[in-house]
């Protein structure tokens, strides 16, 4: 049995939800100088600026005698052009250059699945935790078959407790362990035989068996968001910690630059400090903290801090700067006096790796025009008094498109809202534009068989939870857009009687109503087909329909080279095949 009864002194720096945002991304500040509003725009964040200054705290900590710990708390994956060309591989690469220890899974590294997380399993040099996965009824003959990998510290299932890692500092022992989501089947596409378990009953199990092993410093990596941490920290005992993620909550005071303040830097619920570092890379947070031999905090000190270039520009191309205004010289002694904000240069090792590997081939795809839009076509979630979303349609019908294309029958598609993440202008559009900003998340399509019956409950489904018309909803995104399909909603209806004159269109019939006992073939994206947000009734499909190798942006990409002629968008694009 370990015996821990001396103090501890550590630096802990961490960050969340970086989401394949290695590149710096513009930001546009509100500031107060002489009594004059301006307005001027940064370069923020980015993984080498994150390595510059981790590398500075890690020098000031060893100075002093502190150990030092650098985390990740979730969510690496999707964002950018860098996941949805690269999947993981990208991530993997960036993430060991910047040095981190130790990371937390978060529900968008399953997004696609269980196989991108044993790829990036295969590729990391830290652990991953994910404390509350249960491998134990994984099936053996997987491809990517995850249970028992050494660097993946999932669920005991005979213990019921997260297995946890321990860093030895001064001969006293630190457990750090991890837990997610458990509704991740929820909001992810995590393998059916691999469940996530209650997150809570995990952390008190876990922090029990920790204790009676002799630890009593204890560290929580955690992808629940702030609120579920909150909670957790309320409900369970003894964890010094928590590093949050999920939430992108950004804390600390950064009112005087123009963003909301969301919650002070540490915020404390029954002895558990509580922290979060925002997102997208923007900001890095760290603390000092000081362990009394029996495992509780003496003291805690740290922030979040932004970090930025040392030049403000006058808009949000970030490529003209203000060198000769007074007003912006002095906001930029301010921003360097800033408490809360890092003027940082870029570490050149890491944004060599960064230009030399993966820079040219996005700027490739950022540049390669594929279309060019004669309209501006607007996105909106749920329709208004000008009508609904004029893309989201067009991505439902670039379902049909791929699938029909690689041999599968489609007889409609369904897209949800919140899928589609922009609206389009006139002009061109580039292969970046699609997978970067209008479809960022990699979530391949499928394709099912369902009776007409349940098509009408999943629409029905899915608006009620849009709209919060007798459910409690998980927001606008769930609201559908479809392709081949016309039906009226009436919101006064009792539930399950809300979609009337659904009729569905077929070269043969034209238009003509559904019939609720026939089984027809759709195509929509995995995480809607695993009845997610309100689609419950699509998991009554026959069998377990097909998930294909291409992603929501492969399809609308090809749909738009390709099939333009064809589709309802004939006078609005022109088309220009590669």
């Amino acid at each position: 049995m370990i015996k821990n009864n001396k103090p501890v002194r550590i630096t802990l720096a961490h960050i969340n939800d970086t989401h394949s945002y290695f590149e710096p991304q513009s930001l546009q500040l509100q500031l107060n100088i002489d009594g004059k509003s301006i307005s001027p725009y940064v370069s923020n964040g980015g993984f080498s600026r994150i390595a510059t200054r981790a590398k500075q705290l890690k020098a000031t900590a060893q100075q002093h005698d502190r150990d030092f710990i650098f985390v990740h708390a979730g969510d690496c994956f999707q964002g950018t052009l860098y996941f949805s060309l690269f999947k993981g591989k990208a991530n993997s690469d960036m993430l060991n250059a910047l040095g981190i220890d130790v990371m937390t899974i978060g529900n968008h590294e399953l997004d696609m699945g269980n196989e991108p997380v044993a790829a990036f399993l295969e590729r990391i040099q830290f652990p991953l935790l994910a404390g509350n996965w249960d491998l134990s009824n994984e099936i053996k003959t997987k491809s990517h078959y995850l249970n028992g990998r050494a660097n993946l510290y999932s669920y005991q299932a005979e213990q019921q407790t997260a297995r946890w890692m321990t860093r030895v500092v001064d001969g006293e022992h630190i457990a750090i362990f991890g837990v997610s989501l458990d509704k991740m089947a929820d909001i992810a596409n995590v393998d059916p035989d691999t469940p996530f378990v209650n997150a809570f009953a995990t952390a008190k199990n876990t922090l029990r068996a920790i204790r009676k092993s002799g630890i009593n410093k204890i560290i929580l990596l955690s992808h629940l968001g702030f609120d579920g941490d909150c909670e957790l920290a309320k409900e369970v005992d003894g964890i010094s910690l928590i590093v949050g993620g999920h939430s992108h909550t950004l804390q600390g005071d950064f009112s005087d630059l123009g963003l909301e303040k969301e919650s002070e830097y540490g915020h404390q619920v029954n002895g558990t400090y509580i922290v979060q570092a925002g997102f997208h890379s923007q900001a890095l947070g760290h603390c000092d903290i000081d362990f009394a031999a029996d495992g509780s905090v003496s003291n805690f000190k740290g922030k979040n801090e932004l970090l930025i270039g040392r030049r403000l520009f006058i808009d949000a191309s970030l490529l003209t700067a203000n060198h000769d205004d007074e007003i912006h010289a002095k906001a930029s002694l301010y921003l360097a006096q800033h408490e809360n904000v890092v003027v940082c240069k870029k570490d050149p090792t890491l944004q060599s790796l960064l230009q030399d590997k993966y820079i040219p081939r996005v700027r490739k795809l950022q540049d390669t025009v594929i279309a060019n839009l004669a309209v501006d076509m607007r996105h909106i979630r749920i329709p208004d008094l000008k009508g609904g979303s004029d893309i989201a349609p067009l991505v439902a019908e670039s379902f049909a498109h791929m699938m029909n294309k690689n041999g599968h029958r489609v007889d409609f598609a369904i897209h949800n809202a919140g899928g589609v993440r922009t609206s389009l202008h006139r002009g061109n559009i580039s292969i970046g534009d699609i997978a970067g900003k209008l479809l960022p998340f990699a979530v391949p399509i499928g394709v099912y068989r369902i009776k007409g019956k349940y098509i009408a409950q999943a629409l029905e489904g899915a608006i009620n939870n849009a709209i919060n018309n007798g459910v409690l909803g998980s927001g606008s995104g769930s609201y559908p857009y479809t392709y081949n399909l016309n039906f009226s909603y009436y919101a006064q209806r009792p539930l399950g009687s809300r979609i009337a004159k659904l009729t569905i269109y077929t070269e043969e019939d034209g238009w003509h109503d559904i019939d609720h006992e026939m089984i027809y073939y759709g195509s929509s994206s995995a995480y809607t087909m695993k009845g997610k947000e309100g689609y419950e009734a699509l998991t009554m499909m026959e069998g377990d329909g097909v998930i294909s190798q291409y992603s929501m942006a492969d399809c609308f990409i090809d749909f738009i080279q390709t099939d333009y002629k064809s589709s309802s968008c004939e006078q609005l694009w022109y088309g220009k095949p590669l």
